[in-house]
């Protein structure tokens, strides 16, 4: 009999993870030969989450509670999840009842017909608000410049793995997980299935903030890739040869036109580009540096303070 994992990484859902909860099992009980574990990662919400989860968990010995001593954000919050996963698919969705458990099968049946190693939703129309949009859409660009992506695949808030691809993706760990990386580190076997995405169940935001979006971003750009430091090389040597080019230009004019006298608005202009550019380059590399130091150093990719039914 099949097993389904199932992780949520929970912040600020006291008032929808109970119905995402329920919505799971019921979905499972629509076919026989399937057996489900929820797996809920209390990411150190500060409303009452945790006991909601305390109190399904002691009437059900299916729901797993793995209860986190600090905010990680939510990949570190997955990752948490996949190492108490015992299934033979892993199911990843939000706690917001956003993610259209209902269509749970439409995901399933591929992966389980080996035609692909993980299934993701594609949503019809994106429920979110336009400055996320217009990131997800600029990250969408960049993850399938910087990582290889295959072009047009977006990893949504749904989606269904195989195990042997969460047992490789838990051997990260290192901090600033990135979970879009570290599966297409392990394969490129991902489809996408259409299907629409659902209102929040709930009056809360969206928990990701530009800031929280800009560090995600600046987690699968520098943890997976060493491109933006080929791209630091190689501006690099374009504007020293635009440089030594500008160098001779003025020279040569010098020699042609001796009175021409060296204009102090234009020298500026040249160094105060130059430093920007110099500055953002250092940047990037400091980047990757400061990084490196954080692993060296073993910073904890998360921090388990408690478990409930793990054992």
């Amino acid at each position: 009999m099949p097993l389904l994992s199932f992780v949520i990484p929970c912040y600020r859902s006291e008032k929808t993870i109970e119905k995402v909860i329920d919505e799971i099992i019921a979905t499972v009980s629509q076919k026989d030969g399937y057996d489900y574990e929820i797996i809920a990662v209390n990411d150190c919400s500060p409303d009452n989450v945790y006991h909601v989860l305390e109190k399904m968990a002691l009437h059900n010995q299916k729901i797993k509670v793995v209860n986190l001593a600090k905010n990680m954000g939510k990949h570190s919050a997955v990752m948490a999840g996949y190492s108490y996963v015992n299934g033979d698919y892993v199911i990843n969705l939000d706690d917001d009842y956003q993610s259209p458990v209902d269509h749970l099968w439409e995901l399933l049946d591929p992966v389980e017909a080996d035609m692909c190693d993980v299934a993701t939703a594609e949503y019809f129309v994106k429920k979110e608000v336009a400055w996320k949009k217009i990131g997800s859409n600029f990250n969408l660009f960049i993850s399938e410049v910087m990582l290889d992506k295959p072009k047009g695949l977006r990893f949504e808030n749904l989606n269904v793995l195989k195990r042997f691809v969460v047992d490789e993706v838990i051997n990260y760990k290192n901090p600033y997980p990135f979970l879009e990386g570290l599966i297409l580190r392990v394969t490129k076997r991902v489809i996408s299935v259409a299907m629409e995405q659902r209102e929040r169940a709930d009056d809360n935001g969206t928990g990701f903030t530009f800031f929280k979006s800009l560090s995600l971003f600046s987690n699968g750009l520098t943890n997976f890739s060493v491109k933006p430091l080929r791209v630091s090389l190689i501006t690099g040597v374009l504007f020293s040869i635009i440089g030594f080019i500008y160098g001779l230009y003025i020279v040569i004019n010098k020699f042609i036109h001796p009175a021409v006298s060296a204009g102090w608005s234009s020298t500026m202009a040249v160094m105060l580009f130059s430093s920007g550019i110099i500055m953002l380059l250092l940047g990037v590399i400091g980047e990757y540096v400061g990084r490196i130091f954080i692993c060296i150093n073993n910073a904890p990719q998360y921090v388990v303070r408690n478990t409930i039914n793990t054992k």
